[in-house]
């Protein structure tokens, strides 16, 4: 096999792994440990837990719906595919946050993580606790 040959598998494959590692998968309720540390859920995606693969750090925050229906999209954007919808009350569980559309003056949106992944306008959602961490 040729050098050039090899450099090319070896690129698709990290680009496969990175992919990967930045695509969220279906969260499962079982995939939460409730004793994360300091109050606060901790993910592991290999559903154990929590205490080992070095997923240290990554925490779930909670939030309550503040818009009577709130649409949960594919990517922070008001444009993107409609997920599901939250309504007005419910609370949600964030993994963390990141920049996008502003949506009336709030450029902040949330990953939230009940049963699928989804992205929500943090203008529409009030923490209960602390901010959530970025992405």
């Amino acid at each position: 096999m040729s050098l050039r040959s090899r450099l090319c598998i070896v690129a698709a494959a990290g680009f496969l792994a990175a992919a990967a590692a930045v695509t969220p998968a279906t969260a499962a309720h079982d995939d939460w440990d409730p004793a994360g540390g300091d109050g606060h859920h901790q993910y592991d995606p290999a559903g154990g837990n929590g205490d080992h693969h070095g997923h240290h750090g990554r925490h779930l925050y909670k939030g309550v719906v503040t818009a009577n229906t709130l649409a949960l999209r594919s990517a922070p954007n008001r444009g993107s595919q409609v997920i599901r919808y939250a309504h007005k009350g419910e609370i949600v569980k964030i993994f963390c946050k990141t920049g996008g559309e502003t949506v009336k003056g709030n450029p902040l949106w949330y990953l939230l993580t009940d049963g699928t992944w989804a992205w929500g306008a943090a203008r529409y959602i009030d923490n209960i606790g602390p901010a959530p961490r970025w992405c």
